[in-house]
């Protein structure tokens, strides 16, 4: 079983050739490094994207991984705190990760930025400042989507955090924030003039938060407005999904969100297609049972019984679809301790093996 948080590969000291390539910025260079090497990445997802599952979506081909976002208030506050922990924690497998870090404070920003790097500092690949969060808990407060209201705040904060650590940083953010918005590329602009060595755009602006359909064609946009790499966000929900994004739009990488939801095959698949147009087919109903019964164990290695509430909507995305499904899912919200769940799992298999 994996350890996690403190035992892992040092991060890649670099290319060469890459750092030529892009002049005089080392850190753009090693971003381009990262993507070139597998464009498909796992999106931060609050809730969703513990250690545990980043593990196994990297086992089955994520380009990279990021921590969920952690608050750089509550890093300020209470930095060994079990919650701050945990967040910080990765899988050995996924080495080197980003850190999504957010945050309106361009002080506390970079003092935080530079601690994380300070713990760990040879497995964190870069940090990505959340500048997407829709939740109003978090926009309301000026952070999250809530910083593309004030743009000349969002390039504060970029600065800082540069100027403090010596690993790319970059910006994850929305098409605008009102409904009718479209600023990402004044955005975008701004950031790149304030020192991110990347950008991810998804493709709805706060007010739809993930409602309504993506506009990839803000992505393109974004991408030929930009000298910096582009990883376009936004309805990647399968691997044709993520090969016709990259194709459409140009950008250089892209993240799978919601399409990751127990659905680490998505990885895999999108680098047969991407690499080799090889269409694989889905996997069985045993093999998605079997990763949930994966995914839970790692889970309660990690968090402790606790985590089988936590993992109950894994199980759901799972399992969807599936013959019975509704009434699992049920039984599954019922569970109380790892034991259970697993058995109820294993005799959902040995249903439907008598199909």
């Amino acid at each position: 079983m994996p350890t996690f948080g403190g035992i892992g590969a040092p991060a890649s000291s670099g290319c060469t050739a890459c750092a030529a390539d892009a002049g005089a910025d080392p850190r753009v260079a090693r971003v381009r490094e990262l993507l070139a090497a597998k464009n498909v990445l796992l999106a931060p997802m609050a809730g969703v994207t513990e250690a545990p599952f980043r593990g196994i979506c990297k086992r089955f081909g994520a380009g990279l991984t990021y921590t969920e976002m952690v608050s750089a208030t509550g890093l300020h506050h209470s930095p060994d705190s079990p919650t701050a922990r945990k967040l910080l924690s990765y899988h050995p497998a996924e080495v080197p990760y980003g850190v999504q870090l957010f945050g309106a404070d361009p002080t506390m920003m970079a003092e935080q930025a530079a601690a994380i790097l300070a713990r760990y500092p040879d497995t964190v690949a870069l940090v990505d400042i959340n500048m997407g969060c829709p939740v109003a808990k978090v926009a309301n407060k000026g952070e999250g989507a809530g910083l593309m209201r004030t743009p000349e705040r969002a390039a504060e904060v970029v600065a800082a955090v540069v100027a403090a650590v010596d690993v790319p940083v970059t910006v994850k953010f929305r098409k605008g924030f009102g409904p009718e918005d479209d600023t990402a590329v004044e955005f975008a602009l701004a950031m790149e003039d304030a020192g991110v060595a990347a950008v991810a755009v998804h493709g709805r602006t706060r007010a739809q938060f993930y409602h309504g359909e993506a506009d990839w064609d803000v992505i393109a946009r974004v991408k030929a407005a930009l000298t910096v790499p582009v990883i376009g966000s936004g309805d990647v929900l399968t691997a044709a999904a993520a090969k016709a994004m990259l194709d459409e739009t140009g950008c250089d990488a892209v993240m799978a969100a919601r399409g990751a939801q127990g659905n680490p095959w998505i990885f895999r698949e999108a680098r047969a297609l991407i690499d080799h147009g090889e269409t694989l087919p889905p996997p069985t109903w045993y093999e998605r049972i079997e990763m949930a019964r994966e995914h839970a164990a790692a889970l309660v290695e990690f968090s402790g019984e606790r985590a089988v509430v936590r993992m109950r909507k894994h199980v759901a995305w799972y399992i969807h679809g599936m013959p019975g499904a509704s009434h699992v899912r049920e039984k599954v919200n019922a569970c109380r301790s790892h034991a259970e769940l697993d058995r109820l799992l294993t005799e959902y298999r040995a249903y439907l093996e008598g199909l």
